[in-house]
Order: C-alpha cells, then sequence, then structure tokens
C-alpha cells in the first residue's frame, strides 16, 4: 500500500468515540451514544485508515429489508474527516466497496458541509417585504466554494439528492436554523450580544420571562415525564404524532452515559404548574433545541422564551459556536404553511444555514427502487 492509499475496515465505538474528539465541530448524530437512541437500526463503525493512522470515522447505521439480508446503509451527517482538504473521493471509493460486498443496497449520507448563510434580519425582512420567493434568491451571508465543489463532485460520481422542496424532505432539513453564539471573527458573545440579533419584540419578551415569576429548572431522569406531559398536550394541540416516553428516557440515559451533561432537560412551572419544556443536546462546539413543548395556559408570562434564554445562557457558558433551532423550509412565500415557522425562528435571532444535504448513492438498483416505491406509498 502505497503512502497516499486510504483503506477503510471496521473499528470499535471506542475508537470512533476517540476519534469524534478531535472533531469538535462534529454533530451529536455521530455519537455511539446516538445508535443506542436508534435501536429500530443496527450500528457499524467504520475507521479510514493511512497506514496504521486513523483519519475517518463513520457510524453507519443500517435497517434490513425484509426476508432477503439487504440493509440501507445511512450516516447521519458524516462521515467525519477533514472534508475541506483531503480528497473526499479517495476516501468515499473504499467505503462504498466495503458496505457493498456486505449487501447493502443504498447508502444515504448527510456529508458535513455548509454550503450558504442568510442572517436573521435578512429573511426577515424579505418574509416581512415579499420581496423574494425562496431563501436561496436572497444574497447569502457567506457562501462555500468547496461545498459546492462537493455536491458537483458527488453529482458526477452517481450520487443523487432530493432538492429541497417548500416542504421538509424526509431525513434532515436541508435549511436550518441556528442562533449563532459567536461573532463573524469567531469570539465567544455574550448572552446580551446574543439576544440583540432577536427582534425587539422577540428580545423584549425573552428578557421578561427571564426576569419574570417563571421558576426554570434543569431536570433530571424523573422530570422527563414532566416534560412529556406537556409534549402530549402539544401533540395533540398541534396535531401530530408523538414519540414515546420511552424514546426520551432512552435518550437522556444514553446521551448522558457517554457524557454527563450532554442531554438537558429543562422545565418552565409557575406557582406549581408546568408551562413549557424543553430537550436540548450539547455536543462540541454545538448545541441543539431538539424538543420543545408548552402548556395553553398562561401565554403572557412567555415561558417557551424563559427556557430559550436558559438553554442561550447554558450554551454560551459551555463555548458553543451555535444553538441549533431545528429546520426551516426554502421558502419565503407568505402564504406557505411554513412561513410563520421561519419568521417566528427568526426573529428568535436564528440565521439560516443550507447544508450540503443528503445524498443517495444506489448500490443494488432492485432493491433501491422497491425501498423508493415503499417510501412513497408510505409518504400518501
Amino acid at each position: 500500500m502505497s503512502a497516499s492509499t486510504v483503506s477503510v475496515r471496521p473499528i470499535t465505538a471506542s475508537e470512533h468515540r476517540a476519534h469524534l474528539e478531535q472533531y469538535p465541530e462534529a454533530s451529536f448524530l455521530q455519537l455511539p451514544a446516538w445508535a443506542e437512541v436508534k435501536k429500530e437500526w443496527t450500528a457499524e463503525y467504520l475507521g479510514w485508515f493511512r497506514d496504521s493512522a486513523l483519519v475517518g470515522s463513520a457510524l453507519v447505521l443500517h435497517r434490513p429489508t425484509p426476508v432477503v439480508k439487504y440493509t440501507l446503509a445511512y450516516i447521519p451527517e458524516g462521515p467525519v474527516f477533514d472534508w475541506e482538504r483531503v480528497d473526499f473521493n479517495e476516501f468515499l471509493k473504499p467505503m462504498i466497496a466495503h458496505l457493498k460486498k456486505n449487501r447493502v443496497f443504498m447508502i444515504k449520507m448527510g456529508a458535513p458541509l455548509i454550503r450558504r448563510v442568510w442572517k436573521a434580519a435578512d429573511v426577515r425582512k424579505a418574509l416581512s417585504q415579499g420581496s423574494a420567493a425562496l431563501i436561496s434568491e436572497l444574497p447569502e451571508a457567506s457562501a462555500s466554494a468547496r461545498a459546492d465543489f462537493v455536491a458537483a463532485s458527488l453529482r458526477a460520481n452517481g450520487w443523487r439528492k432530493e432538492e429541497a422542496g417548500e416542504d421538509f424532505n424526509v431525513g434532515q432539513p436541508e435549511f436550518q436554523a441556528r442562533i449563532p453564539l459567536k461573532d463573524d471573527d469567531g469570539a465567544q458573545l455574550d448572552v446580551d450580544g446574543v439576544l440583540a440579533q432577536m427582534n425587539q419584540n422577540a428580545r423584549r419578551e425573552t428578557r421578561k420571562a427571564a426576569s419574570g415569576p417563571l421558576d426554570v429548572t434543569v431536570g433530571s431522569y424523573e422530570d422527563i415525564a414532566r416534560f412529556h406531559t406537556l409534549y402530549r398536550e402539544t401533540a395533540e394541540r398541534d396535531n401530530f404524532t408523538g414519540r414515546p416516553q420511552s424514546y426520551f428516557e432512552t435518550m437522556f440515559t444514553a446521551l448522558n452515559n457517554h457524557k454527563p451533561g450532554t442531554c438537558t432537560v429543562y422545565v418552565a412551572s409557575h406557582e406549581g404548574v408546568d408551562l413549557a419544556a424543553a430537550v436540548r443536546v450539547h455536543s462540541g462546539e454545538g448545541a441543539w433545541y431538539v424538543y420543545g413543548a408548552s402548556s395553553a395556559v398562561e401565554r403572557k408570562l412567555f415561558a417557551p422564551k424563559a427556557l430559550m434564554h436558559r438553554m442561550i445562557s447554558d450554551s454560551v457558558a459551555e463555548g458553543c459556536s451555535f444553538l441549533d433551532q431545528g429546520g426551516v423550509s426554502g421558502t419565503l412565500s407568505k402564504e406557505h404553511h411554513l412561513a410563520g415557522l421561519t419568521l417566528f425562528k427568526t426573529t428568535l435571532g436564528c440565521d439560516v444555514v443550507q447544508t450540503l444535504g443528503e445524498w443517495d448513492l444506489t448500490l443494488n438498483k432492485f432493491f433501491t427502487t422497491a425501498y423508493e416505491f415503499y417510501m412513497k406509498k408510505r409518504g400518501k
């Protein structure tokens, strides 16, 4: 093997975890603990080696097809290596060969690169004025030529990506809302600096909630039941199918077994009545507001914003670069049913970040066609 050749072979969860420590920007979706949460998938850990040095790693989640022993291989926010500098095609080829040999019919990969960023204030203004139909039509605050090059190269090598539409696609959203916790030069903002990115009303309400009569606490495992009570109420009110309490108990246990404080439950209450609750994940330089819930009573106390203030304060204290608020639509049409979500998140100071998105590579056409037919029928 030449000095420039990269090989791929299975590694242990511990080896993968140790490699992730070199990449504080990596998503929590690559943690071995996340595989413990996704129990319906089977985990595999792959390592990229140059000679004997581990230079890349990935958590690969496998979902089997019925009867026959083929799997869909999903790599959430990975693989983890230096996408900015290495020959990523050199890294992907041995991975593809390994997975194909092990009866994978399709690879789904969320390459961890940022393509473009739009500032919260610019998106808010465009939504209010109706000056653009899509976020991509706005002048961006930053853009990555490297990410565009990677996207073009993946497409040229047979990878496919479902283009982001007005509604959310299956998987991780391509457009994400993130509150910056550092300035453009990389210096950590204080809480007031973060709040300054909000619009005037959101900033006023957040400060009022934080200084008001609410009791905001960091919960323990036993408080997941309190969160889930509000979560069920929110699901019924907003007409979505919620997850069972056991899912959040597993998440809390697995992530905090990895490192205490990785998963946090927050509860805001008033005179003994729970009004809002949230689940936040912290890993490396990132923080993610992954689930939220609220009561329909005492709205004027702004309990969700009190939780937001506490999450921002904790994330700043931990040195995080951003607090992720989840996905948004790529549309700026006022009539679209997701426009209100984008407006709400940008009033909280969220920039809109376009990721590289999730890419698929077919290794077995027959099973891929059958899988895609099943997914289309399930989505109807």
